[in-house]
């Protein structure tokens, strides 16, 4: 029982200091202090669950402390082979080929590839081996174009440098693009970007940008986060959304990309028309059935994962291709998406 305190409690420590002093928190605290107490936070109220509820079962035969620790062993039996079925997920990679047609797709763009990433929280802690396997499936798809949409760092502005010793050589014809999530703007968004930019990526905030593949034009542009609106460390304010600045440079026969690391951003995107927004920060919950569109998301959120369509605007939420927390992904697998835009066939074809 001590020990159970002593590990419930202990971490709570190291959460304050690291709150009011702003204390780097290295792998070792990360992996064997903090990730022990989120899972004893997940499961202890869970055991106390299946122990109440097995001693009300057991009390009308007289048997409620037997009936109660047996229901507490078998559910404690059931969680735990449900965590490593859960680490084992998190550290799974998927790389999902997606199609999507445009009605007002430009012929110079039919055939364009785009790689996507979404929430991958890299930290000191972050297994290397798991960093190397994303690189190797965003380099082996060979992309026209790498969007990174948001969360790139896990808690602090100095995980930045981890992220670009893993991805900071990745590179694509049109560019590898970057916008700021909740967590970026959490650690303090205007180091993260410094970082993100000294390792070449393009990193766009209510801005946009315009490329040009096979005599088409692309605009591409990222819009800040909803988090940047009231988070102030770092000068993170400047890092909130505008959608009007965002689209300020579109033009009407441009195909337009846009990056928002929060889904919530889109319908208001597709009342202006834009043709694709690709977003993460929903992870999908970590616990999803994709066969009928239902993840630990998605009873709190309207828009929680998949290919959403309005009009002649698509949006697509990435589950993420790394873990936030704990490292639990069941269905949810971590994924690198690989899009490529196609004209849509007439009807009358």
């Amino acid at each position: 029982m001590i020990g159970v305190a002593l590990l419930v409690t202990a971490p709570l420590a190291v959460f304050i200091r690291g709150i009011t002093q702003q204390r780097y928190r290295s792998a070792f605290t990360r992996i064997w202090m903090l990730r022990p107490f989120w899972y004893a936070q997940l499961l202890l109220p869970l055991l106390a669950i299946a122990g109440l509820l097995g001693a009300i079962g057991g009390a009308p035969f007289g048997m409620a402390g037997v009936i109660g620790r047996t229901a507490m062993a078998i559910a404690a039996v059931l969680l735990i082979a449900i965590g490593i079925w859960g680490f084992v997920g998190a550290h799974r990679l998927v790389i999902r080929p997606l199609e999507l047609a445009f009605d007002r797709l430009p012929e110079g763009l039919d055939g364009l590839r785009i790689a996507q990433v979404s929430d991958l929280h890299v930290g000191p802690h972050t297994s290397r081996r798991q960093l190397g396997r994303i690189y190797g499936a965003i380099r082996d798809a060979r992309p026209d174009l790498i969007a990174i949409t948001g969360d790139q760092v896990d808690d602090y502005a100095a995980d930045v440098s981890h992220f670009v010793a893993a991805f900071g050589s990745l590179s694509a014809p049109l560019g590898v693009f970057a916008v700021p999530g909740n967590h970026d703007v959490y650690a303090g968004w205007d180091a993260v970007r410094a970082g993100l930019e000294s390792a070449g990526l393009t990193v766009l905030v209510n801005e946009s940008v315009e490329r040009e593949h096979r005599g088409a034009r692309l605009r591409v542009a990222g819009t800040g986060d909803p988090a940047g609106r009231s988070w102030r460390r770092g000068n993170a304010v400047n890092s909130g959304p505008d959608i009007t600045r965002t689209l300020a440079l579109t033009r009407p026969d441009e195909f337009t990309l846009v990056l928002a690391h929060n889904p919530a951003l889109w319908p208001a995107l597709a009342a202006r028309d834009v043709d694709l927004t690709l977003s993460g920060h929903t992870h999908h919950g970590q616990l999803s059935i994709p066969r009928i569109g239902w993840s630990l998301a998605s009873p709190f959120l309207e828009l929680a994962m998949g290919v959403h369509r309005r009009g002649t605007s698509v949006l697509y939420i990435n589950p993420g291709t790394n873990y936030w927390g704990v490292p639990f992904r069941i269905g949810a697998w971590p994924e690198v998406t690989v899009i490529t835009l196609k004209r849509a066939v007439p009807a009358s074809a």
